[in-house]
């Protein structure tokens, strides 16, 4: 009589979960299809839901921009910013939770504060800070600045506040410094809360548009979301090489996602196996 209800469950998930992929996954099946479709054909109405195969956009869009030197600067970019937010997350998160300083509940507050101003408005001041210590299209203006994940260092203070006291007090015991402690219980405990933060760091740098796209003016440093304004012209957007060239710029991202999607849920609260007996 009790096994009618999990059932019941599932089924009432599947019918709320339906309309909800359907919605998120409609702006996807439009950019694909526009991607193989001719101009004529997005303007139709009613609009056609399938593709009419004019694989020769992508052939186009690949040709309109220096690609491979954007996918380059991307990668690079991308890669140096994920490694310094996941060594300034791992210390700070650390110190935050298990060391005691004067002053660490402000310093703190001061840190998620970040998170309550908007990057627009701090875009003029940011623009003339880099002038003037001479940054202004380099590598350096885009990966610095968002070295310093502020949801990396919550997601790991908090990891680390629910770790067993009992565990550092023995390693304290033991001889341990915090260095020790952070590399040697602290790391292999945040692994998967590290995978998370790298994972939202590498999005947020993977499709930054307009920080690049003010501090930077040369081709040979921009990366690929900038790459995608050659579409926009003065005689008007040419939708099916922009939808193609949106296609195979998102493709690395998805995979990204696809083969490490769970960690988007359990990396924040892993400790399990952290205390035996």
């Amino acid at each position: 009589m009790s096994r009618p209800a999990p059932l019941t469950g599932r089924a009432i998930r599947a019918i709320v979960a339906l309309p909800v992929a359907v919605l998120f996954f409609g702006p996807v099946l439009w950019v694909l299809v526009t991607s193989l479709s001719t101009s004529s054909d997005i303007y139709r109405f009613p609009p056609r839901l399938w593709p009419t195969w004019h694989f020769e956009n992508y052939v186009l869009a690949w040709k309109a921009a220096n690609w491979p030197r954007y996918f380059g600067n991307t990668v690079f970019i991308a890669a140096c910013t994920v490694a310094l937010a996941l060594v300034t997350s791992l210390l700070a998160g650390f110190a935050f939770s298990v060391m005691r300083f004067r002053g660490r509940g402000l310093l703190f507050g001061l840190v998620l504060s970040v998170m309550m101003v908007p990057q627009t408005v701090l875009l003029i001041p940011d623009y003339i800070i880099a002038k003037q210590i001479g940054w202004l299209d380099t590598y350096w203006i885009q990966i610095i600045p968002w070295g310093a994940s502020v949801f990396g260092i919550f997601l790991v203070r908090q990891l680390f506040i629910g770790v067993p006291t009992e565990l550092l007090d023995a390693a304290e015991m033991d001889g341990a410094g915090p260095l020790r402690m952070l590399y040697s219980i602290g790391v292999p405990l945040a692994r998967p809360a590290m995978i998370l933060v790298g994972l939202n760091v590498f999005m947020g740098s993977w499709n930054a548009f307009l920080w690049p796209y003010v501090m930077t003016s040369s081709d040979d440093l921009r990366p690929i979301e900038v790459g995608l304004q050659y579409f926009y012209g003065a005689n008007g957007t040419d939708w099916p090489t922009l939808s193609a060239a949106v296609c195979f710029t998102t493709l690395p991202v998805l995979v990204v996602f696809v083969f490490l999607q769970r960690y988007f849920v359990t990396g924040a609260y892993y400790t399990q196996g952290a205390v035996r007996g």
